[in-house]
Formats: structure tokens, sequence, C-alpha cells
């Protein structure tokens, strides 16, 4: 969920999140400080409008497994959830156990950027944003992560 740069700010310590009801934990330490925005269908359904995301890479821990949920979204990857309080804790890749986690479980990250949004193709008319970013369609973001 986060289009490819070759110099990307990494947060220059560990991150810490939780869900709304606190049962569930994160600690990641590789959040790149870049904030996408993902307009796909299955998105749009899991959150009700577009995802806000940063790419947590694979050093995630996460705490209170027994309240963690997930689905198989797709054949590469899947989401997983607080089935205490629903929160959206993740959606994370398969083949690498790369996350992508709702920016705002991190209520400490600093000098994010809003720079990227993929399955443009797929955005209600209904909104717009100011931000000038890189715009990928569905088979963009398929052809530079290689899934079909």
């Amino acid at each position: 969920m986060s289009a490819s740069s070759p110099q990307v700010q990494l947060s220059q310590h560990l991150v810490h999140g939780r869900c709304l009801c606190g049962k569930v934990k994160v600690k990641a330490g590789q959040v790149a400080l870049r904030a996408g925005v993902c307009h796909c269908q299955y998105c749009q359904k899991w959150s009700g409008g577009p995802l806000f995301t940063v790419d947590c890479g694979t050093e995630v821990k996460l705490d209170g497994a027994c309240f963690i949920s997930t689905f198989n979204s797709s054949d590469w990857a899947e989401r997983g959830f607080c089935n205490n309080c629903g929160t959206h804790l993740f959606y994370r890749l398969k083949q690498n156990s790369q996350y992508f986690m709702p920016v705002g479980l991190f209520e400490q990250l600093k000098d994010v950027m809003f720079d990227h949004q993929i399955f443009i193709e797929q955005k209600p008319g209904w909104y717009c944003f100011a931000n000038k970013t890189t715009e990928l369609t569905g088979a963009e973001v398929f052809a530079l992560f290689g899934a079909e």
C-alpha cells in the first residue's frame, strides 16, 4: 500500500500505538514517515472511505493476540482488527509479512508526509485531496509489487 521511493525517511525510534479499547498494543520499529491512501473497493468497505496508512515494514510486535482477528482479503494479503472494539490494526502482505497500518494508531508520529494514493481509479468522485501526491492505478500497484 505504499508507492516505491528511493529515499524514504523512517521514524528514528520505536513507535507505539493501540486500538480504541487498549487491549491490542502495537510496537513498530521501521515506520516510514510517508502516509498513503488506498482507494480500493476493499479499503472503502473496511474503513467507510479511503484508508490512510504508513508502511511499518516487518518489525512489528502486536500484544494482545487473543483480541486480534484476521480476514484473508486476497490471495496475497490479510487484514487485522481488534475483535473487542473493532479498530483496524493492519493490512499485511502474506509473502513477506510487511505491515501497512492506519496512521491514527500512532499518536506520537511527527513529520509524516501524505505523498501517495493508490487504486486512484476506484476513488469515488465525492471527495478529493488538495495535497500533491503520486497517484497509482491498481494495475500500476500490482506491477510495482509483482502481484497479479
